[in-house]
């Protein structure tokens, strides 16, 4: 389910960008930061619902996913969702996006022993079994990938290395390594 919301929330930005003009969503690269700011503030959302409340994931859900080498989870469980709304925030902050997905690709690594320990105690989520490991770590890879795509952190290195090896000395008697004048 949040694979769609971060797929569906990137995919309706981007189309406002391009077929509405909304200038601030005019790169994939803006619009899957924001894609993942609205996944992060539902996922959040979970982690301050109310144990009573069944028809999602709530707090007791989410205190059962904490492995028991953790100490505090239903602490660890109120901070990491304060953790996910401020990078939320942090990625739709154009000053705020580098440092908020750097940041939110090492929360989603911490994570993962507690949706390891999801789905190997069978622990479940609003009455369904956690997801598998064989969704849950490819998920959690694509959810470290984009932030720091969002980041700019994987497109600065590549604009970088790109820009380094179609770097030529320039002017009239320049030659290229073909052989070739510019």
């Amino acid at each position: 389910m949040t694979v769609i919301v971060l797929v569906v929330a990137t995919l309706c930005f981007r189309l406002s960008g391009s077929l509405l003009g909304l200038v601030r969503f005019a790169t994939l690269r803006v619009s899957a930061a924001h894609g993942l700011a609205v996944m992060l503030v539902m996922t959040a959302s979970a982690h301050f619902v109310p144990s009573d409340v069944t028809f999602m994931p709530n707090h007791a859900d989410m205190v059962a996913m904490v492995p028991p080498f953790v100490p505090f989870p239903a602490f660890v469980v109120y901070l990491t969702g304060v953790l996910e709304l401020a990078g939320a925030v942090g990625l739709a902050l154009p000053a705020t996006r580098k440092a908020a997905g750097i940041c939110l690709a090492l929360l989603f690594a911490l994570m993962l022993p507690a949706n390891v320990h999801a789905a190997l105690a069978d622990v479940t989520l609003a009455g369904e079994a956690a997801t598998p490991l064989w969704q849950r770590i490819p998920e959690q890879i694509l959810y470290i990938g984009v932030s720091l795509w969002a980041a700019g952190v994987l497109a600065a290195r590549s604009a970088r290395t790109a820009r380094a090896g179609s770097a030529l000395p320039a002017g009239p008697n320049t030659t290229a390594p073909d052989g070739g004048s510019h």
